[in-house]
């Protein structure tokens, strides 16, 4: 558990940096050379990744005679993509909204009677139904996905906050955010030590109570002064929080499958975290371009709340003991 801990720790703490400190690349970036050359480095970034990948060897060779779920890929991303786009419609056109939420849905519905299907015949679908027919798994996955939305939507806020309403340019933005950047990469690093303690559960659980508790402090702080880094004790605790339950949420949902099915499972797990990403950024960014002002932000930094609530109560589910 503990060296599992660790492994995750790392790919975690690079993960939820690489989040917080976009901001920061971006706003140096944007600053100095303009916002398109921003996108030309990510697709530099995504070019060396592709080269470095050439180098990685792959300790399961790929198996010619299992096929590749075409039907599963496409129904699975065409309902995730309905359901984003129908949070972002929220805005412009409640019905729209509607429709491409319950289109989502049906398209999904279609998926999961697909997947149900290819398992009948024996046939070998995109996801196994068998991954959601584990209940610690299930409440690790809502964990999962309500941290990274928390994490994504807490930057976007903040970010079009401080250079929308304060004025503030990007990089002044991307240096704000380093406190939560220190807050993830010194919780998560601590992974392994805090596993050898504590329950995953109560790091779980303790991770939720002080990213919920900096968002009031992030609120408080940010009217009650002018100063931007007024934004650093709430972004601070978010970071710290995250960083602590980042790590074990997934631990929880890896531990919870034998190693036959970690490939799986971990395909499963990153797809809810980007999910998570996307929504949160969907959700915060439909309440700010419904009213950009003070009040739109502490709305939508208040729904990250709300939502940090229902991954608690997730969290408090989980069997109590070392799991």
């Amino acid at each position: 558990m503990t060296s599992r801990a660790r492994a995750f720790g790392v790919i975690m703490a690079l993960g939820g940096v690489g989040a917080a400190a976009g901001p920061l690349i971006g706003g140096l970036i944007t600053t100095a050379v303009g916002w398109r050359a921003a996108f030309v480095f990510q697709a530099l970034v995504i070019a060396v990744i592709l080269l470095l990948a050439r180098r990685i060897e792959d300790p399961l060779p790929p198996d010619p005679a299992r096929p590749f779920d075409v039907r599963g890929t496409v129904l699975s991303a065409a309902g995730l993509i309905l359901l984003v786009m129908g949070i972002l419609a929220a805005d412009d056109n409640l019905w729209l909204m509607l429709a491409l939420l319950v289109l989502g849905a049906l398209v999904l519905l279609w998926f999961f009677r697909s997947v149900a299907a290819k398992e009948r015949r024996g046939e070998e679908p995109l996801l196994s139904l068998g991954l959601f027919r584990n209940r610690t798994s299930n409440l690790g996955l809502v964990t999962q996905n309500v941290q990274w939305l928390m994490l994504m939507g807490t930057s976007f806020v903040v970010a079009t906050y401080l250079q929308v309403v304060r004025g503030h340019d990007a990089i002044e933005t991307g240096v704000i955010f380093t406190s939560a950047t220190v807050g993830l990469l010194v919780s998560s690093l601590a992974a392994e030590r805090l596993a050898k303690r504590w329950p995953q559960r109560t790091l779980i659980l303790a991770g939720f109570v002080l990213t919920i508790a900096g968002i009031p402090v992030l609120i408080l702080l940010a009217r009650s002064f002018t100063d931007p880094w007024a934004f650093a004790p709430g972004l601070l605790l978010i970071g710290l929080g995250l960083g602590a339950m980042l790590t074990p949420s997934v631990n929880v949902v890896q531990s919870s499958f034998p190693e036959a099915r970690q490939g799986e499972i971990s395909g499963l797990s990153r797809s809810v975290s980007n999910l998570g990403s996307s929504l949160g950024t969907a959700i915060a960014g439909t309440i700010l371009v419904a009213g950009l002002s003070s009040n739109a932000y502490a709305a939508a930094m208040a729904t990250l709340g709300v939502i940090g609530l229902a991954g608690l109560a997730a969290a408090a589910m989980l069997p109590r003991g070392r799991v």
